[in-house]
């Protein structure tokens, strides 16, 4: 076999091979791996695999912090007013709103970052970056006088965090056989959204906010938002050292942003962006807004320090859990029954669902004055909120993995068509397509995310006088949405073409 990994070692110049393939690599510095050929199964047998899981893990962790630096102001804006920040509903949903913006904007330029400087290297930079978002927060927080603008600024860079998931999945694109490419898609993603879902558990325990259902008592010496900063900027270094010890750069991932770039010229490209948009963003814009929607519908600060109604650090957290761990199963059953129509069925559960919690709030009572009355009132309809706005999220993580399973799908199946089976341009239409698959994966990213941008400030809304009526309207929109969503999917992808127009349609590959 020719694989080698070179970590930060200086390898002799050459090394035997094993005999699994006639000739022995040109081994480099740096951790590169200059042959890497997963789709053979002697290859992929006999160490092959080994690598790519190591190098999934270690992408898991780092992509898995780079979400929860990317959604650490989801939770923290919710405690800002106690710590003395008077500022409105609206200015608290746009510092949820501007990681995502910027995250999302960030993903094209990072999925390139992988092909041009290796998926390793990537991995350490974009680590080290999360430094900024941490250590800007921790310095902010402990400063009541820092102005609105600081803090927009700062929450902004918290979005270097929303990069780390193209350039993750990018590079994990490279290492796996087609037949493997959706379960491995899948747990990187997963893994990486579950960081949503633990910085919203883990960081009312660690500023002293109480959490995990009331378990963990408030702090008598009251919030402290930066030691959860500490504690995140220490394990970016964990992250960065992790790339550099144990994870690969691969030659053969290697390309030009000119190269990628033709991605945007394919109309399959942006049919799946749009479809992102309606799953990804669905899931990290609800994400960072549920704790804020919590809090505003359902609790009210009096008497401290838990309030009166629910409690939102309690809850916050279980949307964005439930969708991560449907993410792997939305690919799993993309595989088995393609993932055109798992789509559309997660689309269908969408609009179900997100109408009936909009039914939930037009039960509610609106609680402009922070009446502990009125969040005493809407008590008994949480319940039904959480568990419809649940249903929501499990289906956004279904919808997340299988459109996902179906982006290396369609360009495999491009380059299938295109030429004969077995011959030397299959293989190479083969590997060209996943590079266009991995250049895609960053692109359909970036679009996907910046519904993570556009929910929260939906919600906000800043034109509507009573915040109540602005989330009413903004789930209304929303499910419109996913009704095109789901006839874009179905004309596309899932309906039997006429066989003039069998091209365009990606239905029967199984995708």
């Amino acid at each position: 076999m020719t694989l080698t990994h070179t970590g930060a070692s200086n390898p002799p110049a050459t090394a035997p091979s094993t005999g699994a393939a006639p000739n022995a690599p040109v081994h480099r510095t740096g951790g590169w791996i200059d042959d890497w050929r997963p789709e053979e199964p002697e290859f992929w047998e006999s160490g092959g695999r080994q690598v790519a899981r190591r190098n999934l893990v270690w992408s898991i962790f780092a992509e898995h912090l780079g979400f929860s630096v990317w959604l650490i102001w989801s939770v923290s804006s919710a405690f800002l007013v106690s710590m003395g920040f008077g500022y409105t509903p609206q200015q608290l949903f746009l510092l949820v709103a501007l990681p995502n913006l910027v995250g999302s904007l960030l993903r094209l330029p990072y999925t390139f970052a992988v092909p041009k400087f290796g998926g390793r290297n990537w991995t350490m930079v974009s680590a080290g970056l999360l430094l900024v978002p941490t250590l800007g927060f921790a310095y902010a927080v402990q400063h009541p006088g820092t102005p609105y603008w600081a803090f927009c600024l700062i929450a902004a860079t918290a979005g270097l965090g929303g990069g780390n998931f193209a350039s993750s999945m990018a590079n994990i694109n490279f290492f796996y056989p087609a037949a493997k490419k959706g379960a491995a898609l899948g747990l990187n993603a997963a893994g990486g959204n579950l960081g949503v879902s633990l910085i919203q558990l883990f960081l009312p325990v660690i500023v002293g906010g109480a959490g995990i259902f009331g378990l963990v008592k408030a702090a008598d010496s009251g919030i402290s938002l930066q030691r959860a900063a500490y504690v995140y900027a220490g394990l970016a270094v964990v992250a960065t050292l992790a790339a550099y010890f144990f994870m690969d750069n691969l030659s053969s991932a290697k390309s030009k942003p000119r190269e990628q770039l033709q991605v945007v010229k394919e109309r399959q490209t942006w049919v799946m962006a749009f479809l992102y948009i309606g799953t990804f963003g669905s899931f990290i814009g609800y994400s960072a807004a549920m704790p804020l929607l919590i809090k505003l519908n359902f609790w009210v600060a009096d008497p401290a320090p838990l309030g009166t109604g629910i409690y939102f650090a309690y809850y916050a957290f279980l949307g964005a859990l439930v969708g991560s761990a449907t993410r792997p199963l939305g690919g799993w059953l993309a595989d088995r029954f393609g993932g055109a129509r798992v789509t559309l069925a997660a689309f269908a559960a969408m609009i179900v669902f997100t109408l009936a919690v909009l039914w939930t709030l037009t039960q509610l009572t609106p609680n402009p004055d922070q009446s502990a009355g009125i969040a005493e009132d809407n008590r008994s309809w949480f319940p039904w909120f959480l568990a419809f706005f649940l249903c929501v999220f499990a289906a956004t993580g279904i919808g997340n993995g299988s459109t996902y399973k179906m982006i290396p799908a369609i360009f495999r199946t491009q380059a299938e068509r295109a030429t004969p089976a077995g011959s030397a341009e299959r293989a190479a239409a083969l590997h060209a397509g996943t590079k266009k698959a991995s250049a895609a994966i960053g692109v359909i990213g970036a679009v996907g995310a910046i519904g993570g941008f556009l929910i929260p400030i939906a919600f906000s809304s800043p034109w509507v006088d009573q915040p109540m009526e602005a989330t009413k309207g903004a789930f209304v929109v929303f499910t419109g949405f996913y009704v095109v969503c789901a006839a874009v999917t179905w004309a596309v992808f899932v309906r039997r073409p006429h066989e003039a127009k069998a091209h365009v349609s990606l239905a029967n590959a199984g995708i």
